[in-house]
């Protein structure tokens, strides 16, 4: 995949075991305006799928025959017939969670169940996607890190200071920078042994990316939390933890809430490795905190 101004980014290995309609959601941030319009058809109706031609889809997406196929291939597709088969293969799983967009008139207890199952989904589709391999090499990072840098900008920021509050709590030496200057100005001063983790959703940020790109000329270690797998940051990665969730509106909560899940996982995962020095300092904390509770 290339960027705009013709860069490379490295793809990140999604597992051909997930559903299709998972492989197009964890890849359409990176899709061209043409291939994203045959994605939303394509989601809003895979049963049709299974019924019409390559030629048909695309004429009723209003796009050339080879735009379909580029939307195929950039999906993690061989082509048009391998997207039908893995569509048919799912349309018969009993696990298949159903999202619809909200309408006008809904009731407010539908809006909340609509609401509900697309964080759901988001959940599933993000669990479907997380790589074990990846998930590995970052807990050996964060566990082994001389410093941590936790960084991301604008709403990514509360999964930025969360994450700070649970490795804090382990003992690990790891600072949360939110702020876009000083971010860079930490960085310049970490290197080799240090981990930076950066955290953003769209992954074209320029901000979270020129940092995660300076800790690599640094010599830091970098793992990048995000929506688009094939997004700049992940080109400064040593590890992409990939996020899923279709939202068309501009401010997210699925995809949030799938990030602060991996998140989470991380120091779960990180404290049961060291589990004598996590209790020990839940134990002084609560201690210190217990006075403030009456």
């Amino acid at each position: 995949m290339q960027s705009d101004n013709g860069e490379q980014f490295p793809a990140v290995s999604v597992p051909n075991s997930i559903s299709a309609l998972t492989r197009i959601r964890s890849s359409y941030p990176a899709l061209a305006a043409s291939e994203a319009r045959v994605a939303d058809w394509v989601m809003q109706q895979p049963e049709k799928v299974m019924q019409l031609s390559m030629a048909q889809v695309a004429q009723a997406c209003g796009v050339s025959d080879t735009t379909v196929l580029r939307f195929c291939r950039n999906t993690g597709f061989q082509g048009y017939t391998d997207l039908k088969l893995s569509i048919a293969r799912d349309l018969v799983s009993p696990t298949h969670v159903i999202h619809d967009d909200i309408d006008e008139g809904d009731a407010p207890a539908v809006i909340a169940r609509k609401v509900f199952m697309s964080n759901i989904q988001a959940m599933y589709d993000t669990l479907e996607v997380l790589d074990e391999a990846s998930l590995t090499r970052a807990i050996n990072l964060l566990a082994g890190a001389r410093r941590i840098l936790i960084i991301g900008v604008g709403t990514s920021s509360p999964i930025v200071q969360s994450m700070y509050n649970m490795f804090m709590r382990l003992g690990l030496n790891c600072k949360a920078q939110t702020d876009s200057y000083l971010q860079l100005m930490e960085v310049a001063l970490l290197g080799e042994g240090d981990v930076v983790v950066g955290v953003s959703q769209s992954g074209t940020s320029m901000d979270p990316v020129l940092t995660l790109k300076q800790a690599k000329a640094n010599g830091a270690s970098t793992i990048c939390i995000t929506g688009n797998a094939q997004s700049p940051i992940t080109k400064y990665a040593d590890v992409t933890l990939l996020s899923v969730a279709r939202e068309a509106r501009i401010e997210a909560i699925a995809s949030r809430l799938a990030q602060m899940s991996i998140a989470d996982a991380l120091y779960v995962i990180v404290a049961l490795n060291n589990i004598e020095t996590a209790l020990q300092n839940e134990r002084q904390i609560w201690d210190a905190l217990l006075p403030k509770m009456y």
